[in-house]
């Protein structure tokens, strides 16, 4: 059982990531990439990653520091990685060398010849390169559309409804938030606060940090209401045209419930769902329930369409 408790001021301290974590993500896809579970949601990432990746040393040093199971070292997925791929690699070169070495043995086991810091950061590199760079978009799209749904929250009922709101694998019990975990473990925020993570890959259990001197972050799982929508949006596209539908496009740009998306664009309920539903369709909204109501969110396809512009170089890469 994991068992995380807030003071007042860490509730005044509650903070949403404003994307994902490039560190965090690389890290975690690669429990799933050997682990079976989740098939419907990483089913055809997990062969085509693999094709990509084949059997090289890259992912034989990367499996010495990254079991299939329990504890991986903290100085993998520094605070840096929310900023960006580059950004947080930068700092985990920067890692002291006695750090790494606590870190790594706390894995209880040996090493055939010291694990240079190096060597690893490279593995890691190119293993991110095939198996998560090229599902950027798709991460992104998938923890904004979690990020609408928590920011609704917050604006609806503060911190103790975000925390209400997370997903059903943690529950919020004033003031203590729990979740079933691997091993017991309960963390004191002490007024430090908490910064929420929402993640593509994590799956099942939350993830927190080792060390309970680190800043606080609690990882946890995005919901996968619909299959993946494969990239360019397939047959779909050719459908959006009108003025009609660039106005829901417009409208759905910061999230909203069909309700609202109606409204804004001046058109009937049944009238916003279905345009809703051509535009996830095409791989351009993300829909994502929310309680009673239905919360929309553009994919990084979607606010490229509506800027104007190309689709934006994902920050992981």
């Amino acid at each position: 059982m994991l068992r995380i408790h807030f003071t007042g001021e860490d509730l005044a301290r509650v903070r949403l990531a404003a994307r994902p974590d490039a560190l965090w993500e690389t890290t975690l896809s690669f429990h799933r990439l050997r682990d079976r579970r989740g098939g419907r949601v990483y089913g055809d990432w997990r062969t085509e990653a693999r094709a990509r990746l084949g059997r090289g040393g890259s992912r034989q040093l990367l499996a010495s520091v990254v079991p299939a199971r329990g504890y991986f070292p903290d100085f993998l997925t520094p605070a840096e990685g929310v900023q960006g791929w580059d950004e947080g690699l930068a700092a985990l070169r920067a890692t002291p060398d006695k750090r790494v070495e606590g870190e790594l043995s706390l894995l209880n086991r040996k090493f055939a010849e010291p694990l240079r810091l190096g060597a690893l950061v490279d593995a890691l590199g190119d293993y991110h390169r095939a198996a998560v760079a090229p599902y950027w978009p798709h991460v992104h799209a998938r923890v904004e559309a979690d990020r609408a749904a928590r920011g609704r929250a917050l604006l609806d009922g503060g911190t103790d409804a975000l925390l209400a709101s997370l997903p059903p694998v943690l529950r919020w019990r004033s003031p203590v938030l729990e979740a079933d975990y691997p091993v017991d473990r309960e963390v004191h925020l002490a007024g430090r606060g908490l910064r929420l993570q929402p993640s593509f890959f994590c799956q099942g259990a939350p993830v927190v940090l080792y060390d309970p001197g680190l800043p606080p972050v609690l990882v946890y799982p995005v919901e996968h209401a619909t299959p993946r929508t494969p990239v360019g949006g397939g047959p779909y596209l050719g459908r959006l045209v009108g003025h009609t539908r660039s106005a829901v496009l417009r409208a759905i740009d910061h999230g909203c419930t069909t309700s609202e998306l109606a409204r804004r664009a001046g058109v009937s309920l049944a009238s916003a769902s279905q345009h809703a539903c051509v535009l996830r369709e095409a791989g351009l909204v993300v829909t994502l329930r929310h309680g009673s109501a239905v919360l929309h969110s553009l994919t990084p396809l979607g606010s490229a369409l509506l800027r104007g512009g190309a689709v934006p170089v994902a920050q992981a890469q």
